[in-house]
């Protein structure tokens, strides 16, 4: 019971901010064109950060481990901000765009056998 109440309470809600913050850095993104201010460029990051981070404690809680890429993911996120108001708004998005597809490229090749493991189990 504990394990659904931390799960779905406590470490979905920021999940869920994570979302809605970056949403809203990605609609400052779009609308200001140039280069963003502080607040946008941090809720374009900050936002993927803090879902990642999220999903992170989300396994640990029920796993009982880190998830250590998406963790540097989220560190690399974070040291992106600052960046971000210094470059167009666009590549800041293209940024942010690029580390969580390479996030994503490497889950898929390290983590590919277990996969295979889930799918044919059953």
């Amino acid at each position: 019971m504990r394990i659904a109440r931390d799960s779905y309470t406590y470490l979905h809600l920021p999940m869920v901010v994570g979302i809605v913050v970056f949403a809203v850095g990605v609609k400052r993104t779009l609308e200001e064109g140039g280069h963003l201010h502080a607040v946008p460029a941090t809720a374009l990051c900050a936002g993927v950060a803090l879902y990642l981070l999220s999903l992170s404690a989300f396994k640990r809680r029920n796993v009982g481990s880190w998830n250590q890429p998406r963790l540097t993911a989220a560190a690399a996120l974070v040291a992106l901000a600052p960046i971000a108001t210094t470059v167009p708004a666009l590549l800041s998005l293209a940024l942010v765009a690029l580390v969580t597809c390479a996030l994503i490229g490497y889950e898929v090749t390290a983590y590919r056998e277990a996969r295979e493991r889930i799918r044919h189990s059953g």
